[in-house]
């Protein structure tokens, strides 16, 4: 009868220390998973951005090439345009200088709110249709 009861005994000592390293793994576990999903989080935050402003740079560019086809037609063009429709997104053109010599700033807006500038520095001849030369561009000058 005591070998029973030391048995018994000896056993729900073990059962009591496999339950904390239980709750060990399992807090270790929760610890890693919680972790992991904010690493997820942040990195599909961060694949959203690069979509936006790769968007925003796209009708950016949109709005340079389309800026240069007036400037093709007419070299003394310098109207612009302001939040001209693209798609769902828009895109506004600043024009500065005169003939030859002119920059154009085109700033692409997309639906989710990125916006992305792009600046040309040009260069128009004289006879229709005005050849262009791009001597510089920068993206989101300062």
């Amino acid at each position: 009868m005591d070998a029973e009861r030391t048995r018994r005994v000896s056993g729900s000592a073990g059962s009591g220390s496999i339950l904390v390293l239980v709750l060990f793994v399992l807090a270790i576990s929760a610890a890693l998973i919680t972790g992991m999903l904010q690493l997820t989080t942040e990195e599909l935050q961060q694949m959203r951005n690069q979509i936006g402003l790769t968007r925003a740079l796209a009708v950016a560019e949109a709005g340079l090439h389309d800026a240069l086809a007036q400037i093709r037609q007419d070299s003394s063009w310098n109207s612009g345009f302001s939040d001209k429709p693209f798609f769902e997104d828009s895109y506004s053109v600043t024009v500065s200088g005169s003939p030859p010599t002119m920059t154009l700033t085109s700033t692409g807006a997309v639906s989710t709110g990125y916006k992305a500038r792009l600046e040309a520095h040009i260069l128009a001849a004289p006879q229709s249709p005005h050849e262009i030369t791009i001597e510089a561009i920068r993206i989101n000058p300062e």
